[in-house]
């Protein structure tokens, strides 16, 4: 929460990389921590057995209270919300954690996402088809009405949610990551309550959506899905499936209007837009921290010792700018990721817990630089790049909107 990492994550957590790889600090709940700043130890950590999601696992000399208890306190959230958020996938460690990712997986793979592409098409032309009723004086905000409508739309769309939730369901994602206790403590037991509701009303009419598979494998085996991780799965799905990549279209596009050399190559090479993404969620990506793990024995992480029990935050943004791993990192750069190979950044996380929609938010911000720069080559910034403002979230890179002249 210090303001330097607050407002200039870039600088202030390059500042404590090259202090070190592993440096001691503190989580938002004010608990001690290791913050892991370079890109080798955070991949080390991320495909590394020993290091937990779930600190049940890692009970060590400090048997305090669980930070995730103590954060849910903090922010207003009633106790008997907790077990939705620890229940999360998130938050589960093998064997859990694959039982639950493998019955979603199949809705994510990327040939279910291929054959998706033409929709989220549709959806993204529609949306910017539509973008000049919302001007005023000429300006348009692109995060209220292309950013986060389009990845909202698909990932309802693919879980099941009906049309009519959508925009409720942008408002609490909205509470969500405001965290104003306020906000939180109202939103989080409604949302919860309408998942419920929405199974129950899905269960009597079950369809060919992620939600009707979910019931599914709960009715036909309990064993497979509790109810507490039917509901927390529809959860983390969806807000998962939309606010980031709301997020990665806009800091994108910003980052594209800003770098007019950039900008001339997409325009240039459209066929450029799968290795821009990478270059993008590299630079700007939305996520700049992962939530915390834990180690679940004494281990030695850069000639650093972790004790049992210690808790960990990887900084994906000291990370993916680690000058030891990357040539001139603060340069964007869209021709730096070879075509077709391996990410080279670790903005959709790595090992077990790699993010399950990378391939669906890789998809949907291909589609949105290129639809927006189709109907609008001549697009620009509607306000000097110093005047764009940001939400101050600890690990997160989130701007409050994006105004723009379509021209």
């Amino acid at each position: 929460m210090e303001p330097a990492l607050l407002h200039d994550p870039f600088g202030g957590f390059g500042a404590l990389r090259e202090k070190g790889p592993v440096v001691r600090g503190r989580f938002i709940d004010d608990s001690p921590i290791w913050f892991v700043t370079r890109f080798d130890e955070v991949r080390e950590v991320l495909r590394d057995p020993r290091f937990a999601n779930d600190r049940a696992h890692a009970r060590g000399s400090d048997e305090g209270e669980d930070p995730l208890s103590r954060t849910m306190e903090t922010f207003g959230l009633p106790e008997e919300m907790n077990r939705y958020f620890a229940d999360s996938i998130l938050n589960k460690d093998a064997p859990d954690h694959s039982r639950l990712r493998r019955l979603v997986s199949r809705a994510f793979t990327a040939r279910r996402i291929n054959a998706l592409r033409p929709r989220v098409e549709e959806i993204a032309d529609d949306l910017l088809r539509r973008l000049p009723e919302h001007a005023e004086d000429g300006v348009v905000d692109l995060i209220e009405h292309f950013a986060y409508p389009l990845p909202i739309t698909v990932i309802c769309e693919l879980v099941g949610i009906p049309e009519e939730d959508r925009a409720q369901w942008r408002t609490w994602g909205t509470d969500l990551v405001s965290l104003e206790p306020g906000r939180l403590g109202s939103s989080v037991p409604s949302m919860i309550e309408h998942i419920h509701d929405l199974i129950r009303r899905r269960r009597d009419a079950l369809t060919d959506d992620l939600l009707s598979d979910l019931i599914r494998a709960h009715d036909e085996d309990g064993d497979r899905l509790s109810d507490v991780e039917m509901v927390t799965m529809v959860l983390t799905l969806v807000l998962a499936g939309h606010e980031t990549t709301a997020h990665l279209i806009s800091n994108g596009t910003a980052a594209l209007l800003t770098h007019p050399d950039q900008l001339r190559l997409l325009r240039e090479d459209p066929e450029l837009a799968p290795r821009a993404v990478h270059e993008l969620m590299r630079w700007c990506g939305p996520v700049q921290g992962t939530q915390l793990r834990y180690a679940t024995e004494d281990v030695e992480l850069a000639g650093v010792r972790i004790a049992k029990g210690d808790a960990l935050q990887l900084m994906l943004v000291a990370a993916n700018f680690d000058p030891r791993h990357y040539d001139d990192p603060d340069r964007l750069d869209l021709t730096r990721h070879p075509a077709g190979q391996a990410e080279n950044h670790v903005g959709f996380g790595h090992g077990m817990h790699y993010c399950l929609g990378a391939t669906l938010a890789r998809q949907e911000g291909e589609v949105a630089f290129a639809g927006l720069l189709a109907h609008y080559p001549d697009v620009a910034l509607a306000v000097a790049p110093e005047e764009l403002e940001r939400v101050p979230l600890p690990s997160s890179w989130r701007l409050t909107a994006l105004p723009l002249r379509l021209r």
